[in-house]
């Protein structure tokens, strides 16, 4: 596993193959930060499946209204969804999305992200200043590069557990 070195702003994300280690950037993307570690600290993306999964670009995840595949699940529906919380403003920034960076997903107004995020396959450069990224797996990417493929898969794999490490 990586070294932590900010616990607070580390997610470490439990997938079948093993933990996943995200460092969150709070300095690029205060906002999505804030609510990714309010949504993990509450539970909500615990079982939650990857429904969007798109071989050589990323995968999705994060609807915590229609994804969670322990609570009333539906396939069909995951992705449609988000917290009940108010959606979030864009952060855009110069970060790039490269491999391994989390972005938030959202529809095609700029400021409708709330709790779906996608975590980029390869270099996505096309992405850039158009989805705020807000962190970086800094382990685990393997795992990542393991989760079955399908726009939905048939038989989606799910995030286990999602906690902040500082909490762990």
């Amino acid at each position: 596993m990586a070294e932590i070195k900010d616990p607070e702003n580390t997610i470490l994300m439990e997938l079948k193959g093993g933990t996943v280690t995200i460092q969150l950037l709070p300095d690029v993307a205060p906002k999505h930060v804030e609510r990714m570690k309010e949504l993990a600290r509450a539970g909500k993306y615990d079982n939650v499946a990857f429904h969007r999964v798109i071989e050589g670009f990323m995968a999705q995840t994060g609807d915590v209204a229609n994804g969670n595949m322990e609570d009333n699940f539906n396939l069909r529906a995951a992705g449609t969804g988000g917290s009940d919380m108010p959606n979030l403003p864009a952060e855009f920034s110069k970060v790039p999305h490269a491999r391994g960076s989390i972005g938030a997903a959202r529809s095609a107004n700029p400021d409708s992200a709330n709790s779906q995020f996608f975590i980029n396959f390869k270099d996505n450069d096309f992405l850039n200043g158009q989805y705020t990224v807000y962190g970086q797996v800094i382990s685990g990417m393997e795992h990542v590069d393991a989760i079955t493929r399908g726009e939905p898969p048939a038989n989606p794999d799910r995030m286990i557990s999602v906690k902040v490490a500082a909490d762990a």
